[in-house]
């Protein structure tokens, strides 16, 4: 049986409509859910993705078909799915996850596949002029992806990059990227507290409220 169709068999048969549409009121109603918590959902996955994870391939036709689905749960098979094989994503990969990143976001799915590009940049120098380009775009979930694409990389963290993306960003009303913003700054400030601070302090006149109320949470 085709991958997509046996995985979605197996989603319907165990569907929870109490909980499917408890999920969809949380993301306002945007999104169609089987009603599978994390962990059930993984568990219908976890073995399927490590066979794909020993072919040390992606198979983009089979992710393709998962995001077209109407389904939640297919969204964030994908990025599981791009985790576990990260390794094997390269920077030509990137336009068919940006395909992601602006059909049907939402924070949900950003806040993962932002990881990806993330692991690439670490291995392909071309991914910095690239998020620098995203972080002028009049799209929020791109924007929101160059802001957020470093969140966990530490001490590897490029903050030139962190602070140009940031910077480039300033002046948005929209709260997700405001809220990205803070984020990205609080992450890092668990690694040098010291460049957050004078980061706020440099751009304190230019930066949202709520950008400076999470990037200030541990410092």
């Amino acid at each position: 049986m085709d991958k997509y169709l046996e995985i979605k068999k197996i989603f319907e048969s165990r569907e929870d409509k109490e909980n499917a549409a408890a999920m969809s009121k949380y993301m306002r109603n945007l999104f169609d859910f089987y009603g599978l918590s994390a962990s059930k959902r993984k568990e219908v996955y976890k073995d399927f993705i490590k066979a794909e994870k020993k072919a040390k391939m992606i198979d983009w036709e089979f992710l393709d078909k998962c995001y077209e689905d109407k389904h939640r749960e297919f969204q964030y098979l994908v990025y599981d799915y791009l985790l576990a094989t990260k390794q094997y994503v390269s920077f030509e990969d990137i336009p068919k996850i940006k395909k992601y990143i602006i059909n049907k976001p939402w924070w949900d799915t950003i806040d993962f596949l932002c990881k990806i590009i993330g692991d690439v940049g670490l291995r392909d120098s071309r991914v910095k002029d690239l998020m620098i380009d995203w972080s002028k775009s009049e799209n929020i979930w791109l924007k929101r992806t160059a802001i957020e694409h470093q969140l966990g990389l530490k001490d590897k963290t490029d903050t030139e990059l962190l602070e140009r993306v940031i910077v480039n960003s300033f002046g948005s009303d929209e709260f997700f990227v405001n809220k990205a913003i803070g984020w990205a700054l609080r992450d890092y400030s668990r690694t040098d507290p010291e460049f957050v601070k004078d980061f706020i302090n440099k751009h304190k006149d230019e930066m949202n409220s709520l950008s400076i109320k999470e990037a200030s949470k541990y410092i």
